[in-house]
C-alpha cells in the first residue's frame, strides 16, 4: 500500500504511542505475573511489508519461537510474537528464573510460561490499539511453533488466506537491572484493515 510511504512524521508519533502505552501495559502485567519489577524500553514502531517480516527476526531460515494469534472483531488479522532461540531461553531463565536447558528444545512448562508472556503482550497491546481506535479486536487462543520464520509466516498463510501487504512492528525490548531481551510484535492485518484502523484515527490515506 504505497500511501504508506507518505506518512509525515505525526503520523508515525500515533502509532509510537500506541507502543508505548502498550509496553507500559505489558510490564505492569509482567511484573504482576512474575512477582518482580519488569521494564520494557521505548519501542521501535514502523511500518513494513509483509515479505521483510522475516528479515527483521535473522531471515527465512532462521530458528524462531512465533506466538502467533488470529485477530477478531472490527480489523481482522494476524499477529505474531517472535523470539530467537537464544531470546526466548534469556526471557525465560532471566524474567520468569526458569532453569532452562541451553539447547534447542523447550519442556511443557516453558512453553506454557511462553504463551503467557506472549497472551500478555498481545493483550497489552492489542488493548491499546482498540483503545485508541474505538474498534474491536481481540486475540484467539494462542499457538506455539519453533520453526524457521518462513515456515511460521507460510503456515499463517495456509491457516488464513492471504495477509495483508504491510505488517505493523513493534521492537520489544525487556529491561531487568542491566540485561535485556528482544522480541518482534507483528500486527499484519487483513487487506482491508490497515485503512479502517487508520481512518478511525483520522489519518488520510492519501499522498498528503
Amino acid at each position: 500500500m504505497d500511501a504508506f510511504k507518505h506518512f509525515k512524521e505525526f503520523k508515525m508519533d500515533v502509532l509510537k504511542e500506541i507502543g508505548n502505552i502498550g509496553a507500559g501495559n505489558a510490564a505492569t502485567a509482567l511484573s504482576c505475573l512474575l512477582n518482580k519489577p519488569i521494564d520494557m524500553a521505548v519501542p521501535k514502531v514502523k511500518i513494513l511489508r509483509f515479505e521483510e517480516v522475516s528479515d527483521v527476526v535473522g531471515g527465512a531460515e532462521q530458528v524462531v519461537v512465533a506466538i502467533f494469534f488470529r485477530v477478531e472483531g472490527d480489523v481482522p488479522g494476524n499477529l505474531f510474537f517472535i523470539l530467537t532461540i537464544e531470546s526466548a531461553k534469556s526471557l525465560l531463565r532471566r524474567l520468569a528464573g526458569i532453569d532452562v536447558a541451553e539447547d534447542g528444545t523447550f519442556n511443557e512448562m516453558e512453553i506454557s510460561a511462553l504463551n503467557e508472556i506472549g497472551n500478555i503482550l498481545t493483550g497489552s497491546y492489542l488493548s491499546s490499539l482498540a483503545d485508541f481506535t474505538k474498534l474491536s479486536m481481540y486475540p484467539t487462543v494462542p499457538s506455539l511453533a519453533i520453526d524457521m520464520a518462513g515456515a511460521i509466516l507460510s503456515y499463517g498463510l495456509l491457516q488464513y488466506g492471504e495477509m495483508g501487504d504491510d505488517a505493523l512492528l513493534i521492537d520489544t525490548k525487556f529491561v531487568e537491572g542491566n540485561e535485556e531481551v528482544d522480541g518482534q510484535f507483528f500486527l499484519i492485518p487483513d487487506p482491508d484493515s490497515f485503512s479502517k484502523i487508520f481512518k478511525s484515527l483520522g489519518v488520510p490515506l492519501g499522498n498528503d
